[in-house]
């Protein structure tokens, strides 16, 4: 092999393996954006049902989870990669755990439907994620 074709095949795969690498996804349990908006999902639902004064807005919520499905798809996993993810019951612990993380540093406590009902109106008002996925009575 001569000189040129062997610097233009070192080159072709130096190329081929850092653009692989950089189009690597990231894993499904690390990708911010996807976990915060699950997570405030499930604050959502745990919210609407712990406070009698507050509903979902469920078109909304169903919006929410299509454009983050699609969001998962123009980042590059597959359907069954996602679906694989929600249903994996360690994810949803994880993810649940996140949620009652976030609703107690908010003052939300287990058995006193007024404080998941405190953080609820606040996060309407703050028009949060949360918030758009949650109408007050």
């Amino acid at each position: 092999m001569t000189y040129a074709k062997t610097t233009f095949v070192t080159a072709l795969t130096v190329f081929t393996l850092t653009t692989g690498m950089a189009l690597a996804k990231t894993p499904l349990p690390k990708e911010n954006h996807i976990n915060y908006s699950l997570m405030a999902g499930v604050v959502a639902d745990n919210i609407r049902k712990t406070c009698p004064s507050i509903s979902a807005r469920m078109f909304v919520a169903w919006s929410k989870l299509n454009a983050l499905k699609s969001y998962a798809i123009s980042k590059g996993y597959t359907e069954p990669e996602v679906r694989a993810f929600l249903k994996d019951p360690k994810e949803k612990a994880r993810v649940k755990g996140m949620a009652a993380d976030y609703l107690k540093a908010r003052g939300a406590v287990e058995g006193d439907p007024e404080s998941y009902c405190a953080v609820g109106r606040e996060e309407i008002a703050k028009k949060s994620l949360i918030g758009q996925m949650l109408r007050a009575r």
